[in-house]
C-alpha cells in the first residue's frame, strides 16, 4: 500500500538533507517529490559557473536563499591559469536579480567581481545579509561602501585572500554607522589602514559579533580596545604583533585576552615580537583553531607557544615549527585533527630549519584523531609514508609537497611508489590525495586498485606513460576533479577514458602531452563536455595537430560552450573540430 504524505510535511522532512547530494536523490523518487524538492530548495552550491547557466538555475530552483558559486580553476592558487581566463561573476547577479529577490547570501571563490556586481547586490536584494569571497579579484572598497550602505542586515562581510583596490574607507564607517546585526566580519586581505574609531564603533554596536579577523595594519597597541568592546569572540584574527617592547602595551594586552574566556579560533599573527606571545598564554587552552600560516615565529618561541594549546583540533603553521616542535605537538594535542605546515621559503633553501619526514611520522603516532595533512619538506621516505599511512588509517585528505620535483626517497634513492601506495591501501576513506617525489606508473596502478572513495587527486613531475593516466580514470570509481601536471600523459589514455570525464567535474592538464588532434576528437565525441584548449602561443591550428596544447581544462556543462572565452581559449566541440579540420 502506497502512503501520500502532504506536501508541507514533505517539506519539513527535506529541510533535514543538508547534503546536496541527498537532495538530489530525493528528487528522483518521483514526480511529486521533484516538484516539492524543486520549491523548497533554498541553497544552492555550484562547483563550476561554466556548467551550468543561471537562467537554468532560476528554472530549477525558483526559491533560492543562498548561492555558493566556484569560478576558475583550482591551479589559478598557483597562477597556472592564464589572468582574464573569466570566471565573471556579473551575469549571474544581473539574472538572480530578476528572479530571486529574497536572496540572502552569496559566497564566491575564485571569481572576478566588479564594483557594479556589488552595486546591483545592494540595490536588488533588500534583506541581504552574507557576502563572502576567497580568492576573488577586479572590485574596489568603493563596491564594498555600496553594499555596507544599503544592506543593513548584515550578518557576515569576508575577504578571504582578496585582490581589493583600496581607494577609501568610507565602506567601514557606512557599516559602523548602519549595522547592530553583524556576526563576523574577516577583512585580512585589505593592505591599508582601516580607520580604528569606524571598527571601534562596529564592534561596540554587533553585541552577536563572534569572527573578528583584522589586517596586518591594525597598531598592536590598540588590538586590546577591540578585545574589550568584544569579550564574546569565538574567532580572532589578531592582525600584526609586532611592536617597540613595553610593559603597558604588554599588560594591556595581557587583561584583554584574559577576558575573552569563548576564544576557540586565532590567526593572523603578521610580523611577531615574540616578547608579546606570552601575553595571549590565558587563552591558549581553550584554543581548538590556530592559523599561523603566515608568522615568521622562529623556533623555540613558536613551539613554546603551539604547545600551550593543549586543545588543538586544526594547527596551520610555518615550516619553522621544525621537527622537535612537531614532537612536542605530538605530545601535547591529542585532539589534533588537520595539520598544514608551509614553507617559510617557498624554495626550501634555508638550511637552519630542520623539518624533515620525522615530525610527520611524530604526529601521526602521537595524534590519533588526525585525519587531514598538507605538508611540504624537502625529504620524504617510502618507510615514513607507510608508517604514516599504519598509524592513521583514518586519514581523509594527505597532500604531501617535496619541494625539489622528483625527489627520490632519500634513504633508497627509489621512487616513493610503495610509500603512497601503503597510502590509498591503509587509508580506505581518503578522498583527497596530492602526490609529489620521484613516482613511476606502479603509485597509479596503486591509487587505481585501492583509492575507491577518492574524489580530488594533484599530480605533478609523476608517471612514465599514458598507462599511469589510465590507472587512475579506470580505477578511482568516486573521482571527481583531477590536476594534472608536467607529466607524460597524452592522447591515448584521455580518449579511451571519455565517458569516465561525463562523470567528473572537472579535469585540468597542463604542460603534458595532449595533442591538439586529440581535443578535437574529444569534444567532437563528447558533446556534453567543454574541452577548452588555453594556449597563449596563438591559435592551435597554426601548429601541427599532433603538438601538444599548453594547458586543457574539461568539465561537464549542461549549457554547452561558453561565450565569455578570452583570444587564447578555444572551446572544442562539433562545430569547432569542422572549422579546424
Amino acid at each position: 500500500m502506497a502512503y501520500s504524505f502532504p506536501e508541507e510535511v514533505l517539506e519539513h522532512v527535506f529541510s533535514f538533507l543538508s547534503s546536496d547530494k541527498d537532495r538530489n536523490a530525493v528528487s528522483l523518487v518521483c514526480k511529486s517529490w521533484f516538484e516539492i524538492e524543486r520549491w523548497c530548495r533554498r541553497r544552492i552550491f555550484v562547483g563550476n559557473c561554466y556548467a551550468v547557466s543561471p537562467s537554468i538555475m532560476i528554472r530549477r530552483f525558483p526559491e533560492v536563499r543562498s548561492l555558493e558559486l566556484k569560478g576558475k580553476p583550482h591551479f589559478a592558487d598557483f597562477n597556472l591559469v592564464p589572468e582574464n581566463w573569466g570566471g565573471f561573476v556579473y551575469p549571474w547577479i544581473i539574472a538572480m536579480s530578476r528572479s530571486y529577490p529574497w536572496l540572502e547570501e552569496i559566497r564566491l571563490k575564485r571569481m572576478v567581481v566588479n564594483d557594479e556586481s556589488l552595486e546591483l547586490i545592494a540595490r536588488s536584494f533588500k534583506n541581504f545579509k552574507v557576502l563572502v569571497f576567497a580568492f576573488c579579484e577586479g572590485f574596489t572598497t568603493d563596491g564594498l561602501a555600496a553594499i555596507t550602505a544599503k544592506c543593513r542586515n548584515m550578518k557576515e562581510l569576508t575577504l578571504r585572500e582578496c585582490d581589493v583596490e583600496d581607494l577609501s574607507g568610507y565602506w567601514l564607517i557606512d557599516l559602523s554607522e548602519n549595522c547592530t546585526s553583524l556576526e563576523s566580519l574577516d577583512i585580512t586581505c585589505l593592505s591599508c589602514e582601516v580607520s580604528f574609531s569606524a571598527l571601534e564603533r562596529l564592534v561596540s554596536r554587533c553585541p552577536n559579533l563572534r569572527t573578528l579577523r583584522l589586517n596586518r595594519a591594525l597598531p598592536l597597541e590598540k588590538l586590546h580596545i577591540l578585545l574589550r568592546r568584544a569579550p564574546q569572540l569565538v574567532e580572532l584574527g589578531t592582525g600584526a604583533l609586532t611592536a617597540e617592547v613595553r610593559s603597558d602595551t604588554f599588560s594591556n594586552l595581557a587583561d584583554a585576552f584574559s577576558g575573552c574566556k569563548q576564544l576557540k579560533g586565532l590567526s593572523g599573527f603578521w610580523d611577531v615580537t615574540p616578547a608579546y606571545l606570552p601575553a595571549i598564554y590565558p587563552v591558549c587552552y581553550g584554543i581548538t583553531s590556530l592559523n599561523l600560516s603566515y608568522a615568521s615565529i622562529q623556533s623555540p618561541d613558536l613551539f613554546k607557544f603551539v604547545s600551550q594549546c593543549h586543545n588543538l583540533q586544526r594547527l596551520w603553521v610555518q615550516d619553522y615549527i621544525e621537527d622537535i616542535g612537531l614532537e612536542a605537538i605530538a605530545a601535547s594535542c591529542k585532539d589534533l585533527q588537520e595539520l598544514r605546515v608551509f614553507p617559510s621559503d617557498p624554495y626550501g633553501a634555508d638550511p637552519n630549519v630542520i623539518l624533515t619526514e620525522q615530525g610527520l611520522v611524530a604526529v601521526s603516532e602521537g595524534c590519533p584523531k588526525l585525519q587531514s595533512v598538507l605538508y611540504f619538506c624537502r625529504q620524504m621516505s617510502n618507510a615514513a609514508l607507510d608508517a604514516i599511512a599504519r598509524n592513521r588509517p583514518n586519514m581523509i585528505r594527505f597532500r604531501l609537497c617535496i619541494i625539489e620535483p622528483r625527489t627520490p626517497d632519500y634513504l633508497t634513492l627509489e621512487p616513493l611508489d610503495t610509500g603512497f601506495g601503503a597510502i590509498v591501501q591503509h587509508c580506505k576513506d581518503l578522498r583527497r590525495l596530492s602526490l609529489s617525489g620521484l613516482l613511476t606508473n606502479r603509485v597509479f596502478e596503486y591509487i587505481g586498485s585501492h583509492a575507491k572513495k577518492l574524489e580530488m587527486l594533484s599530480i605533478a613531475f609523476a608517471g612514465d606513460n599514458d598507462l599511469g593516466l589510465h590507472y587512475v580514470l579506470s580505477g578511482c570509481e568516486s573521482l571527481r576533479k583531477l590536476e594534472i601536471r608536467d607529466c607524460p600523459f597524452g592522447d591515448k589514455a584521455l580518449l579511451a577514458n571519455a565517458a569516465k570525464l561525463e562523470k567528473m567535474r572537472s579535469l585540468w592538464m597542463s604542460s603534458c602531452s595532449v595533442s591538439f588532434r586529440a581535443c578535437k576528437l574529444l569534444g567532437q565525441k563528447m558533446p556534453r563536455l567543454n574541452v577548452e584548449v588555453i594556449d597563449e602561443r596563438g591559435p592551435p591550428n597554426s601548429r601541427p595537430e599532433d603538438d601538444p596544447v599548453e594547458k586543457l581544462y574539461i568539465y561537464r556543462t549542461v549549457r554547452g560552450p561558453r561565450l565569455d572565452t578570452p583570444e587564447f581559449v578555444w572551446t572544442m566541440h562539433e562545430d569547432a573540430a569542422l572549422r579546424f579540420s
